[in-house]
């Protein structure tokens, strides 16, 4: 009998950027393809700190996430353009300390649009929130949806890169004959 392999589950840090909340969700995924939770919260930062202060913070729930759990992808999700400019140049600047934490750790990286993330856990681009939480509870069996909503959406992320290799797998093509 051929001695069995045991294959670690792939896991993902999802992270949904914000300067006051990020949310982020940990997810392991099987080779059969079953997804499991294995953490979700928020890093708040204090809106009376300067925003130097806030990234740093950040940065340090990031690495600190990283490094307890190892994760081989860190999934974000990339800037959308708000209306408000200020808004998305700070939302940039959460992104790219959360960038560089995983990259200085090694770890790889996917970044995903909000719409993308939302089509592969709700079938739509332009799904709402509480149907990114409705989904995210019935694909990992959970009782009630990861609180608050930007841990939902961390969660979110991290399975959006779980499933990606198996939506882009190409189909099989016939051989001519």
């Amino acid at each position: 009998m051929p001695a069995r392999t045991s294959v670690r589950p792939s896991l993902v840090l999802g992270v949904d950027p914000g300067t006051a909340v990020t949310g982020y969700g940990i997810v392991s995924a099987d080779s059969r393809g079953w997804h499991t939770l294995v953490e979700c919260g928020v890093i708040r930062t204090s809106a009376k700190e300067p925003l130097p202060q806030r990234l740093v913070d950040i940065y340090d729930g990031i690495a600190e996430l990283i490094a307890r759990h190892r994760p081989d992808r860190v999934a974000v999700e990339s800037v959308f353009y708000a209306r408000n400019v200020r808004t998305t140049i700070v939302l940039g600047h959460a992104r790219g300390v959360i960038l560089l934490a995983a990259a200085k750790a090694g770890v790889d990286i996917d970044e995903f649009p909000p719409a993308e993330i939302k089509k592969a856990i709700v079938g739509t681009g332009a799904a709402s929130k509480e149907q990114v939480q409705f989904m995210v509870t019935k694909i990992l069996r959970l009782k009630q949806a990861p609180q608050p909503a930007d841990a939902a959406d961390g969660v979110a992320a991290a399975l959006c890169s779980c499933m990606a290799p198996r939506m882009l797998r190409p189909l099989p093509i016939a051989a001519s004959k």
